[in-house]
């Protein structure tokens, strides 16, 4: 019995570490992509470089608008646009800013408030690339209806230098591993419930069916 459990707890950290390091290559190693289209565009505050890309895809005409969600409240608009030396045309315009959110999932909440407020279906998420992934979970948990192109954009620090060679860097990714895992979890489990609760309500399912007849009939 000890030998199963101790060959059960064996597989379990290979596989987080496996996990971890596949983790760790997938964000790093990342070309930022051209190209992109969608209704809108969300950026998550937290990381160099991240507002400077997501105002470079507005400028661009990527998207109709952009968020800058998860703004420290004492931060105005006119630091924001100082700090990027944006011009003042392009935040009057088209820009908003997001000073609820506190946390990935406060990020999630937000944007889902503003995209349904102007009846946005597709984002284009602007974030690091280490953060990506939790990020993209938690957006898909609060929006699960709407379509999301990630950008995703490297710090300066995992550039210039291997993760593995930097304590820090190993140390950022190792939290953003488990705080992902958390991620996907809740996500996994959103998911399953909203198939139990369509298992169990077949009117729900038929009346869906119904709406998408109709709207493919138009």
């Amino acid at each position: 019995m000890k030998r199963l459990v101790y060959a059960l707890l064996s597989l379990v950290v290979a596989g987080l570490v496996g996990g971890f390091i596949a983790f760790a290559v997938s964000t790093t190693r990342v070309d930022e992509p051209t190209g992109q289209r969608a209704d809108a565009i969300v950026v998550v505050t937290g990381g160099e470089d991240r507002i400077s890309a997501a105002l470079g895809l507005l400028r661009q005409g990527s998207g109709r608008r952009l968020l800058i969600s998860g703004v420290n409240p004492r931060t105005s608009t006119a630091a924001i646009r100082d700090q990027t030396g944006e011009r003042r045309q392009l935040f009057e315009c088209c820009v908003d800013i997001g000073r609820e959110a506190s946390d990935t999932i406060g990020n999630a909440e937000e944007t889902r408030d503003w995209a349904a407020t102007h009846g946005y279906r597709s984002l284009i998420v602007v974030t690091s690339s280490y953060h990506m992934p939790r990020t993209l979970a938690e957006f898909a948990r609060a929006m699960p209806s709407l379509d999301f192109v990630a950008h995703p954009v490297v710090s300066r620090h995992l550039r210039d230098r291997p993760w593995w060679q930097n304590a820090g860097s190993l140390r950022l990714l190792a939290s953003e591993y488990v705080k992902y895992i958390a991620a996907i979890t809740r996500l996994s489990w959103a998911r399953a419930l909203t198939v139990f609760n369509t298992s169990r309500n077949p009117s729900t399912l038929a009346r869906g069916e119904a709406s998408s007849v109709i709207q493919s009939s138009r």
